[in-house]
């Protein structure tokens, strides 16, 4: 975990809920068949970088042992993966030379589909709560589960957008802050301007919108004004699969870190997801993160802040 520094607090545990799958996965490096995913996983590897993680979700009895044992290498409690009679669920999809657009060849639910959350006991009092982009319905279940979080993030995409517009704006009702990309917030709120949809969603009620712009950074919005975090360019680029899902990890994970919500905190949230996105893609699957060290977390973190940096005029 985390060299804790100058923090001396315990770092609050959060509680992640969202998919568990199995990946095929093919992009102009390569091919991997049956991998680890899922936006729990990835967003709960990332965090537990800086924080203890419950997570949820569900898998089928053909989920191998060597992914629950990595995890649990981790220190994720997993108390609250259901295993369900079935398969876990599958994704297939491939990306070409623009890494930004995931091309799905096939989807099979199996057991999630018929997820429903079901928080431990102990779960039901964490802090920080991470809505990764699961039904709304399902996220609302999961609001109705936790006693009084000090913090609830969440995530969302285009087929809940088109299919759940209500009940989406609902969880965003209930929420501190919101993760969507930047085509999907344009969607939500019918604008092309990224500036007018943050706005929109801010109204509905959550104190920050974070628009992931995938190779282009982030875009942090607040109601006294907004932050951009810079991407970080890389040489060749394996696998974007679980790279908003890793940011998103990054970004809670080193808030139940600190345990500080300030604005200024919030701006180095974002670029801590950017750090741990960027890591992401350099592999398949979660390989990177597998062997991502705090020191290499820390080192990157100080190439973003030289990036970014600029003299004052004169």
């Amino acid at each position: 975990m985390w060299n804790a520094g100058k923090n001396a607090a315990k770092p609050a545990p959060l509680l992640i809920v969202g998919s568990v799958a199995l990946d095929t996965v093919e992009t102009p490096l390569g091919k991997q068949e049956n991998c680890l995913g899922g936006s729990a996983v990835y967003a709960s590897v990332a965090a537990s970088f800086f924080a203890p993680v419950h997570l949820v979700g569900v898998v089928g009895r053909d989920f191998a042992s060597d992914h629950i044992e990595f995890l649990r290498s981790r220190g994720i409690d997993l108390e609250g993966l259901q295993v369900a009679d079935g398969e876990t669920f599958r994704w297939s999809g491939f990306y070409d030379y623009d890494l930004n657009q995931a091309h799905t060849r096939r989807t099979e639910l199996n057991v999630f589909e018929h997820f429903r959350p079901q928080l431990p006991e102990a779960y039901r009092g964490v802090p920080f709560v991470f809505l990764a982009n699961i039904d709304p319905d399902l996220q609302l279940d999961v609001l109705a589960q936790v006693n009084d979080p000090r913090l609830v993030v969440c995530d969302t995409m285009n087929f809940w957008i088109t299919g759940k517009p209500d009940r989406l704006r609902e969880v965003l009702r209930r929420v501190d802050i919101v993760f969507m990309n930047d085509a999907e917030a344009r969607q939500f709120c019918g604008t092309f301007s990224l500036l007018s949809a943050a706005r929109q969603i801010l109204e509905l009620g959550p104190k920050a919108v974070i628009i992931k712009k995938g190779e282009h950074g982030a875009l942090l919005f607040t109601p006294s004004g907004h932050f951009s975090a810079p991407s970080y360019l890389l040489e060749q680029v394996a696998d974007p699969t679980g790279a908003g899902d890793s940011f998103a990890g990054g970004f809670i994970g080193y808030l139940a870190y600190t345990g500080d919500l300030s604005e200024p905190n919030l701006r180095k949230a974002t670029v801590y997801g950017s750090v741990l996105a960027s890591f992401d893609i350099e592999d398949f699957s979660l390989n990177r993160l597998r062997t991502l060290t705090p020191a290499e977390i820390a080192g990157r973190y100080a190439e973003f802040r030289q990036i970014a940096f600029f003299e004052a005029a004169e």
